[in-house]
């Protein structure tokens, strides 16, 4: 028999050597090789494709020569999921999903299988029992007569079932789960993900059908797994939240068919998860009486507008370095902000201690949301009262002056649609301005000490 051949391969970044290195020449991490056996595989295609319907080899074409035909988008019930994928999914295309454990990413898979009533949908499960699928989908209170619960974990034995079934979905929960019979190593490892996942592309590009992957995650918050995987699919989401809070985010970091600046609100619930349709409503807390330190900001991710709630608490430090905390908002901006607020307007914050939330558990890194960081920390430092019918749309500069952001209609139209009496923005902005507002005052400004003069006069 001949000898088995072997390789080493780093499990962090899936650089290949012939023999064991002790910190890997690619990404520079120790102890990372690990020995792993090879064969001579076949063609992953000739695993799953019929031999009576075997293509020949591709040729060279000239572009005009290819012909393309628009596929429509298979669309769902959930808006959110739609918007996210860029419109809703693409035939033949390779989504990959991951998250935290426990986050909600298999239930989101299934509820969006539960309401496809039309096609027909496999839902591969590497980890979980056919009863646990059951009982979660009695959980969810929805039905469907088109959906399969495969509980496989080879893929030679999973394409078999796909020929069978000719299913129009199919959902891999999960792909580190999964193994070929052309690598020897185990499940999880560098090369089975790897070949798993070259496989099912081929699979979703030659017959068109879309698929599903679930992703686990590394300790760091990374996809597990060789970065190759996620340059061989052509969508990466990430969802994202406490599992203590009961809204959850659906973010895109790749996506071949749309934007990568999307993001979907959930809810969970004790029956699922529930699309928030008006995000800004829930980014903005209800409170009995007004506070200081509490400034209303606009956002955009993607081409969703959106309004957030700033809350800042300006304290007198008790150490030798005043403490300054971000939560959802970059660290490094806020330390630019406070120097401007100090240099600029001559505010004695190297003294204080500064704490900045971002209210609804998001993650923000618009501009346009300087000038309410720079309000909120002001009005808890003065405590003084910014009126709830206010809110900002300006990126401060370095000299203090207010300047111009991206889509300033979009943010007056969500602005008034949410009852705002007033917006401020920077004036370099007027020219930039179509819509025609009827409840909300647009106010102008070219510098933050300027609003800050007007908002306390008018109290």
């Amino acid at each position: 028999m001949a000898k088995a051949k072997t390789t080493f391969i780093c499990q962090s970044c899936g650089q290949s050597s012939p023999k064991w290195l002790g910190k890997c020449p690619s990404c520079s991490e120790w102890n990372t090789f690990v020995e792993e056996l090879l064969e001579t595989p076949i063609h992953p295609a000739e695993v799953w494709k019929n031999k009576s319907t075997h293509k020949t080899a591709p040729k060279p074409k000239l572009l005009q020569e290819i012909s393309f035909e628009s596929s429509p988008k298979l669309q769902c019930s959930d808006p959110e999921f739609n918007r996210v994928l860029g419109g809703g999914i693409v035939p033949g295309s390779l989504v990959l999903i991951g998250g935290e454990p426990g986050i909600g990413k298999s239930t989101l898979l299934l509820q969006v299988a539960l309401s496809l009533q039309g096609p027909k949908i496999l839902y591969v499960t590497g980890e979980e029992s056919e009863q646990q699928i059951k009982l979660r989908a009695d959980r969810l209170g929805t039905l469907s007569n088109n959906l399969y619960i495969l509980t496989e974990t080879n893929t030679q034995q999973i394409f078999k079932h796909l020929i069978d079934i000719e299913s129009d979905l199919i959902i891999i929960d999960s792909i580190q789960t999964l193994y070929s019979d052309q690598i020897e190593s185990g499940p999880g490892s560098v090369s089975q993900i790897r070949e798993c996942a070259l496989e099912l592309m081929r699979f979703a590009k030659d017959s068109g059908t879309p698929i599903f992957l679930v992703g686990h995650i590394t300790k760091e918050g990374a996809i597990a797994g060789p970065k190759v995987l996620e340059h061989l699919v052509d969508t990466v989401l990430q969802f994202e939240g406490d599992r203590n809070m009961i809204y959850r985010i659906l973010r895109t970091t790749k996506n071949r068919f749309g934007s990568t600046s999307e993001l979907g609100i959930y809810e969970m619930l004790g029956n699922g998860l529930r699309p928030v349709s008006n995000p800004s409503e829930i980014l903005l807390s209800s409170r009995d009486e007004p506070a200081s330190g509490i400034a209303i900001g606009t956002i955009l991710e993607g081409n969703r507008p959106l309004l957030i709630e700033i809350q800042s608490l300006v304290t007198q430090t008790s150490y030798a370095t005043a403490q300054r905390t971000a939560t959802g908002y970059d660290a490094k901006r806020l330390n630019m902000l406070l120097a401007v607020l100090e240099k600029r307007g001559g505010f004695r914050l190297g003294t204080q201690d500064v704490f900045l939330n971002i209210t609804g558990g998001i993650r923000v890194d618009d501009p346009a949301l300087d000038l309410a960081a720079c309000m909120s920390i002001l009005s808890s430092y003065e405590d003084k009262i910014i009126d709830s019918n206010i809110c900002f749309a300006s990126e401060v500069g370095l000299g203090g002056e207010l300047r111009a952001v991206t889509r300033i209609d979009q943010r007056i139209a969500e602005a008034e649609k949410l009852g705002f009496k007033e917006i401020w923005i920077s004036k370099y902005n007027q020219k930039s301005i179509n819509y025609r507002a009827k409840n909300i005052q647009v106010k102008l400004a070219s510098t933050w000490m300027e609003v800050m003069m007007n908002i306390w006069k008018q109290r």
